[in-house]
């Protein structure tokens, strides 16, 4: 028997008041759905970074086309850390995230000066200087080759050893750090501040004649998004154990947006099922044919055109209807 509209329907408003509670129970059983943990992990890594960009895209409306220069940042100082300076992970950890925030201090202050497509140059300029940075800094970044040698020994938490060696003891580890930063968005959006966010992406003036210092928000937005773009590159240095120098290539921002769109830009579950279905998809499509890019690029494009709002931003949208 199927459920009725009206069942349907009050689970929209179910899941908004505790849309932080489904996503991680979602999760929790997550590698079990997955062919293998690998991709598990790296669907969780890349769904925290497409949050982090559709914060400031589908909440604040600003397209950037830098944020892999938060991810490879956050990377490559989480891995210099560890194998330059000798710190230990968690530290090295916080270190990445610190130094890809303080980028975004930078980018921000720069881009938020200018408006539509200008903003998305900047952005993409701007990044491409950090990679150039970065790629001839060979000392510490090991330049074209990446960054090696990064290990997570074990660790003892609660009288329980963790090996970080183990895929699963990784994944659960990767999302315990990714559980914290959902439930931060999930606070910053229910708070005042998060309605100023959406105000700014309605009408910018308006917030403005509503007395909100509207390029104070767009900066802080855009340092909280570089923050959160920096702990998924972290995660990523640990997960990898090397830190590629395509870490901060600007494919990686096109994979974003593509990620967004996939699965609805300015919701909360629509990131994750975005980069599911991308990275699902890349690893099925690479083992049938070398063009695994066009057949991407053609499924994007089927989304795009047919479901505008995404994946999971149509699933809501049809939920809404049904009430």
């Amino acid at each position: 028997m199927s459920p009725s509209p009206s069942a349907l329907a009050g689970l929209v408003p179910a899941v908004r008041r505790h849309r932080v509670a489904a996503v991680l129970a979602f999760l929790l059983v997550f590698p079990l759905l997955m062919p293998y943990q690998a991709l598990a992990i790296n669907i969780l890594i890349f769904g925290l970074f497409a949050v982090g960009f559709n914060l400031l895209f589908g909440y604040t409306g600003l397209l950037s086309f830098g944020h892999a220069a938060f991810l490879g940042v956050g990377s490559y100082l989480t891995g210099i850390g560890m194998v330059h300076m000798g710190l230990p992970w968690g530290v090295a950890l916080l270190l990445g995230v610190a130094s890809a925030s303080l980028v975004g201090v930078v980018m921000g202050y720069l881009a938020i000066r200018t408006r539509g497509i200008y903003f998305s140059m900047v952005t993409l300029a701007l990044a491409q200087i950090v990679y150039y940075a970065f790629y001839k800094a060979e000392r510490w970044t090991g330049g074209e080759n990446g960054l090696r040698g990064i290990q997570v020994p074990s660790m003892e938490v609660l009288g329980l050893r963790l090996d970080f060696i183990d895929p699963t003891t990784k994944y659960y580890v990767v999302l315990a750090f990714v559980a914290a930063a959902l439930w931060f968005v999930s606070r910053l959006l229910a708070s005042p501040f998060g309605a100023v966010i959406e105000a700014v992406r309605e009408n910018e003036k308006r917030a403005a004649a509503c007395g909100y210092d509207v390029d104070r928000t767009k900066l802080l937005v855009f340092v909280i998004s570089a923050a959160l773009c920096g702990l998924a590159g972290a995660l990523r240095a640990l997960h990898l154990s090397v830190v590629p120098i395509d870490s901060l290539h600007y494919l990686l921002s096109g994979q974003a947006v593509m990620m967004c769109l996939l699965g609805g830009m300015g919701t909360f579950f629509g990131p994750f099922v975005g980069a599911g279905v991308f990275l699902t998809l890349e690893d099925v499509v690479t083992t049938m044919t070398k063009h695994w890019m066009a057949v991407v690029g053609a499924v994007f494009m089927f989304f795009v055109l047919f479901f505008p709002a995404g994946l999971w931003g149509t699933f809501i949208k049809r939920l809404e209807r049904a009430r």
